[in-house]
């Protein structure tokens, strides 16, 4: 159990590994879950399933051993995100309808707290581009997840879904507010999801080009009053007045 608890919770080289190869299998698992959309559910596919799926739960099966406020824990939308994904891949008997939850694992990436103050520690494009790589990685999630939900429920009755990249192409086109109309939706459950699509991703997108656009920020605690995002060239917090000690690569 200490061992556990250093390789989850600890600051020492080996947990900061080990948390690096979870960051690395939870990309991996969105390749492997975006790639095998495009393909028919096989013998080899249920087996890599049910190998990620052992992976993803006792993961899971740690994290509540390590945690302390376990009603909290069990409330966060990452929880039940990775609870609903293990279910997923540990069940390929149900088909590939309800594959495309396995994308849900996304949700913890890069939003675990010892992760990102590691990669902003140790890489410092991470640290100049945190919120971009934040901002991108919420983006592609609501979109694989949209995707994979549009083609469950439209592929057997909408002739323009086909598969998997019709479904893809008819959320970026709605997302970006592009709409070239060569692809809608059937039914009133169709034009539900796209709304959604457009709610909620519209708002995503226009995030990212807000994070794009606006000046470059640096993200470093004040001492004093504890604000975390300043200027490069900050020299004193805009809050409090309080001297900072922002590190820089020579470049700015």
């Amino acid at each position: 159990m200490e061992i556990l608890r250093e390789l989850y919770r600890g600051d020492t080289t080996r947990a900061h590994r080990f948390r690096y190869g979870l960051l690395i299998l939870d990309l991996l698992v969105i390749v492997y879950v975006v790639a095998t959309s495009f393909v028919d559910l096989g013998r080899w596919i249920v087996v890599i399933d049910v190998i990620l799926g052992v992976l993803i739960l006792a993961d899971f099966a740690v994290r509540i051993v390590l945690e302390h406020d376990r009603g909290r824990f069990l409330l966060r939308p990452a929880t039940w995100a990775d609870a609903i994904a293990a279910a997923a891949f540990l069940a390929p008997v149900i088909g590939d309808d309800l594959g495309f939850l396995r994308v849900l694992r996304t949700l913890r990436l890069l939003h675990t707290y010892q992760v990102v103050r590691r990669l902003r520690k140790d890489h410092a494009f991470f640290r100049r581009n945190q919120e971009l790589i934040l901002a991108l990685a919420n983006l592609a999630v609501f979109l694989f997840i949209m995707t994979g939900l549009i083609y469950v429920t439209q592929h057997q009755t909408n002739p323009d879904i086909r598969n998997y990249a019709d479904a893809l192409y008819f959320t970026v086109t709605t997302l970006t507010t592009t709409g070239f109309g060569d692809i809608t939706l059937e039914g009133t459950r169709g034009r539900m999801l796209s709304v959604l699509v457009m709610i909620i991703g519209v708002s995503l997108f226009l995030r990212l080009l807000q994070v794009l656009f606006r000046p470059t920020k640096v993200r470093v605690e004040c001492q004093s009053c504890g604000l975390l995002v300043h200027d490069l060239d900050a020299v004193h917090c805009k809050h409090c007045g309080a001297i900072m000690h922002i590190e820089t690569e020579g470049l700015l």
